[in-house]
């Protein structure tokens, strides 16, 4: 479903730990629901486990239901590019492995052709100083992971590993996005 009733459309964006992608996006204005979890994989009904052994195909995603009156698709692959590394080639920080790809999954011809134009432009522009490796894939299912992964920054804001990767690409988003997050 890419489309409702209420004119609200989803993407499905993986940028490596689907805790950050979530956490990033969570609070922009236009985003009504996001919901972490896997595709793009060969193995049905994966779990956390089996997706970190790599051997499933999948990759970290987050599915992002989102209001296109109040925020693009192409404002969200925006944001989805500035907050994390579409240069690293399976890997984001020291999570590595094709489960932590950087991917698209375009629900529409339409979300196919403008991730393609992002993509194009900022190669052109050379925006990372580096080739882009960020992948577009064919939308399949899309696996929603355990409940303990929803929502997991704002859950667990002293974690570790959401103090020392995820609280900075946080504060990399209000800062330098604010105008695009939630009053």
């Amino acid at each position: 479903m890419t489309s409702n009733s209420a004119g609200q459309q989803q993407a499905i964006l993986a940028g490596g730990c689907f805790w950050c992608t979530e956490a990033v996006l969570k609070d922009v204005r236009g985003v009504q629901k996001i919901e972490s979890g896997y595709i793009g994989g060969h193995t049905p009904n994966p779990d956390y486990r089996s997706v970190c052994s790599g051997a499933t195909g999948h990759a970290e995603a987050v599915r992002v239901t989102f209001d296109p009156a109040q925020v693009s698709y192409r404002d969200l692959l925006g944001l989805f590019f500035a907050t994390h590394d579409p240069t690293s080639l399976n890997r984001q920080g020291a999570d590595v492995g094709t489960q932590y790809r950087s991917a698209v999954f375009p629900l529409t011809p339409e979300q196919e052709a403008q991730t393609r134009e992002v993509i194009a432009d900022l190669t052109a522009q050379d925006v990372f100083g580096k080739p882009i490796v960020t992948t577009v894939e064919p939308a399949s299912e899309f696996f929603v992971a355990e409940e303990y992964h929803q929502n997991y920054y704002e859950n667990n804001p002293r974690q570790p590993y959401c103090m020392a990767v995820i609280a900075p690409k946080v504060a990399k988003m209000r800062q330098y996005y604010s105008d695009r997050l939630r009053a």
